[in-house]
């Protein structure tokens, strides 16, 4: 057994399967809670196991229903804190919000800081993320925060699928350092595509700069929302010339209307990681395939816990 008796991990019910096998990745026991549902909606969180000075963990992505997850979070953290637990870290495997970072218009929120207020507030004393859409994300929390990135998953397959004649695309300007990062992994040419947004599900491809004819095409990004800016490159390149193209993403959030319009492009395999679970039209589409991120979520808790580098994790990457 990697730990001891003085960590509990703990699981909402945005992601339980990602949860277990992160529990059997460090050979522990789930953390004992029982949630319940009243009926007018709200909810209330009992843990069953003693957590007075231990360190514990809450696993739980606030992807849909987005505010339901969110305020479970929110609970199961008060709750840990007002049961004397030593330290309280909030996994977040996926982060809800985190877009709406920032006030491009006016009389609009910055609900990502608002957000991270709120999870300080109910007594997190540690964040651990997975790819948070932007880097700066992580200065909006006041405590500590652990960011993991699912390149370090994706990239490995992509390895072992040893893609000959490849061509790594960022699918837009905003991409091409992570992008850039997958070519010089995998030793493959960098494309860049130049979109323009016409509304908040529809992307157009406007130009693309680099050569993709003959090539292999990986496209990566950190999500897959409404699949627009996916598909709008996914054409883009293969009329340039492209032979087979992948798309590799850390979120596969899949919002109504994403899976027809994947169904439609010329994309031959999406890769994306066990951060959401699949949602039900999702999982039936063949060209999906899921890679989990248990490992790597396990091995930085297992050294949060151990106060060992977690930046660590990214050397051989």
């Amino acid at each position: 057994m990697f730990l001891n008796d003085n960590i509990k991990i703990f699981s909402g019910c945005s992601n339980e399967p990602l949860a277990k096998a992160v529990c059997d990745y460090l050979e522990l026991p789930m953390g004992g809670a029982h949630i319940e549902k009243f009926p007018d909606g709200e909810k209330i969180i009992r843990v069953e196991d003693d957590v007075r000075g231990r360190d514990c963990f809450v696993l739980q992505s606030t992807c849909s229903p987005v505010d339901e997850n969110l305020v479970e979070l929110l609970i199961y953290l008060d709750c840990l804190k007002r049961a004397s637990a030593k330290r309280v870290t909030a996994v977040i495997p996926y982060f809800g919000y985190a877009r709406q970072d920032r006030k491009d218009e006016g009389r609009v929120p910055i609900t990502a800081k608002l957000v991270a207020n709120l999870i300080t507030a109910a007594g997190a004393d540690r964040i651990l993320a997975i790819d948070l859409h932007a880097q700066q994300l992580q200065g909006f929390f006041d405590i500590p925060v652990d960011h993991l990135t699912g390149s370090l998953v994706l990239s490995k397959y992509f390895r072992d699928k040893k893609m000959e004649n490849l061509t790594v695309v960022s699918p837009d300007v905003g991409n091409i350092k992570i992008a850039s990062r997958y070519a010089s992994f995998l030793g493959g040419d960098l494309a860049i595509v130049h979109k323009r947004r016409v509304s908040g599900s529809q992307v157009q491809a406007m130009e693309l700069i680099g050569n993709v004819e003959g090539r292999n095409v990986l496209m990566c990004d950190d999500m897959i929302t409404t699949a627009g800016t996916i598909c709008s490159a996914a054409a883009l390149v293969k009329e340039r010339g492209a032979r087979n193209i992948c798309v590799g993403a850390s979120h596969g959030v899949f919002a109504p209307g994403a899976v027809e319009k994947l169904s439609k492009t010329p994309v031959d395999e999406i890769v994306v990681t066990d951060t959401i679970p699949l949602n039900e039209e999702a999982s039936k589409m063949k060209k999906i395939k899921v890679l989990t991120v248990s490992s790597m979520v396990g091995e930085a808790i297992k050294r949060i816990h151990r106060n060992e580098s977690v930046s660590s994790l990214f050397s051989a990457h």
